[in-house]
């Protein structure tokens, strides 16, 4: 999995004879691709020029594509993780679980930004560039339908229910939001980032519990600003 800097110094090479997992390829893939600016041409070569045996790319991934996916997956996984690491985690409302979950996942991109804007910029065609998130829109579809399924456990009419199809896919539309601002922002520290999620978030909610003016608002008068700065 991505857990460290790309920029981090390069890996030494392993033996062919050497067990390879699923984390250390990915390192070596980021770390090549980042290194020659381009994705590998082949998986034969990319094996031999990292010294391991191409059936042992085969053991944990498809194809670049899969493995591609994967890294987007781990990026899900590892902000979970942390965000569990949390013993307070739990008890958070689920406002405040969504909002640590986008700022832990931007943190972990932030982390890997060389390689998350090499990878989401590579092809002209942005479906294309698109295709490797679809491992993480079913991910975050599901965390977002725990947290209605949650919420809706406490309600009684089930009017005051909330549709768990409708705020799933609310999410990955945030997320793909959230994304592309991230990518563009050129803010100290990406503060402008944190900015958007505490108002995305904060929007998203309210408009689910019927109170979505001041906070659409709010939103709408931020995005303005920043477009206009």
């Amino acid at each position: 999995m991505a857990t460290a800097k790309t920029n981090s110094p390069a890996s030494k090479k392993s033996n062919s004879n050497t067990k390879m997992s699923k984390e250390k390829i990915i390192s070596l893939y980021m770390e090549s691709v980042l290194t020659n600016e381009k994705t590998p041409k082949s998986v034969f070569k990319f094996c031999k020029e990292n010294n391991f045996e191409e059936t042992q790319f085969y053991e944990h991934f498809g194809s670049f594509e899969g493995l591609q996916m994967e890294i987007w997956s781990s990026f899900y996984e590892q902000t979970i993780s942390l965000a569990n690491n949390d013993e307070a985690f739990q008890g958070y409302s689920n406002q405040d679980k969504m909002l640590t979950f986008f700022f832990t996942f931007f943190e972990l991109l932030t982390l890997n930004r060389s390689y998350v804007l090499f990878s989401l910029k590579e092809h002209q065609s942005m479906l294309k560039n698109l295709s490797q998130l679809k491992g993480l829109r079913k991910d975050v579809k599901h965390f977002a339908a725990e947290l209605i399924r949650d919420n809706n456990e406490d309600k009684k009419l089930k009017v005051l229910k909330q549709s768990v199809t409708i705020f799933s896919e609310g999410a990955w539309l945030q997320t793909l939001f959230l994304l592309k601002y991230w990518m563009e922002d050129n803010s100290a520290g990406f503060e402008n980032t944190d900015v958007a999620i505490e108002k995305s978030v904060r929007a998203i909610f309210d408009v689910f519990d019927t109170q979505p003016l001041e906070s659409v608002l709010d939103f709408g008068k931020f995005l303005w600003k920043e477009k206009m700065v």
